[in-house]
């Protein structure tokens, strides 16, 4: 599996973005984001595995996710609204924690998943990010949580 990280800060924009290749066909990388089934699988970072997932995946459709700390057994919810879904090649959604200050300000991710001979190359597009703390810590996380998601399909 091949990974790439970068992202671009300056005053004006912070932006995350990932790109994974996955032994798969695209459809199922795809399934694997919208099927909630799939999803409680593999959502959440090692140390904050999802323990409650609910997707409404059409334009318009609210997502909440629940994570749960490895440690401690708290909570942190999430979510947002889907701006934009095209079966098998994109979602854009917004996101948010919910949290009061930084964590909880809206930020729009952008997953597209394109067919590499029956591979499938998935790149990740979040912006934008208040603070470079905040870009990386979505950095480990969603890296984690894309650890997670290689060994779901591996098993699929």
């Amino acid at each position: 599996m091949a990974l790439v990280s970068r992202s671009t800060a300056g005053p004006a924009q912070r932006e995350l973005v990932i790109t994974r290749e996955f032994d798969a066909p695209r459809e199922l990388v795809y399934q694997a984001w919208t099927d909630p089934r799939h999803a409680a699988q593999w959502w959440g970072p090692r140390h904050h595995p999802a323990r409650l997932i609910k997707m409404d995946v059409r334009p318009g459709g609210i997502w909440r996710h629940c994570l749960q700390s490895a440690e401690t057994g708290d909570d942190l919810w999430h979510g947002g609204v889907f701006r934009e879904v095209v079966p098998p090649e994109r979602l854009v959604f917004t996101f948010a924690w919910e949290e009061e200050g930084e964590r909880g300000l809206e930020t729009l991710v952008t997953v597209t998943f394109a067919d590499i001979g029956g591979r499938t190359r998935m790149t990740l597009t979040q912006t934008p990010f208040q603070s470079d703390g905040e870009l990386d810590g979505h950095r480990g996380g969603w890296n984690s949580t894309f650890d997670r998601l290689a060994e779901h399909l591996a098993a699929h």
